[in-house]
């Protein structure tokens, strides 16, 4: 099994496509008007419009609710993405912090409110525990 995409259900496609072009400096895949995928290599993240949600059941999805799932994106440099980023993002929920388990990492909420995380790994377990990983 390959984990191929984290889908994100929002009611405005065009702006949060926008938002993560510019976050993760990459230009989406457009197939459909109310679909998008920015392709990297580690990772796919989709942006579909919630009535792409009505495909999947009734109920089933709802747009900018989530409080429970972390975007992770791992950075070069935590702290030259959070100066690149103060212009662009809006709802900072921590600036650059070195966490407990050895990861620099700096957390805000895109548009409708999802959580992101950029991070890189800095202490010798940290970077030990990422070596092996894609």
């Amino acid at each position: 099994m390959n984990f191929a995409s984290v889908r994100i259900i929002t009611d405005d496609v065009d702006r949060l496509v926008l938002f993560y072009e510019k976050i993760m400096g990459v230009s989406a895949e457009r197939p459909t008007p109310v679909f998008a995928e920015l392709v990297m290599p580690s990772c796919t993240l989709a942006i579909g419009h919630s009535q792409t949600a009505l495909l999947f059941g009734i109920g089933s999805v709802v747009a900018a609710s989530n409080r429970s799932v972390i975007l992770e994106f791992r950075v070069d440099d935590v702290d030259a993405e959070f100066e690149r980023l103060k212009p662009l993002v809006e709802d900072w929920v921590q600036e650059p912090t070195t966490m407990p388990w050895g990861n620099r990492s700096v957390l805000f909420r895109d548009p409708d409110g999802n959580l992101v995380n950029l991070f890189k790994p800095v202490t010798e377990e940290a970077i030990k525990r990422f070596s092996s990983r894609v």
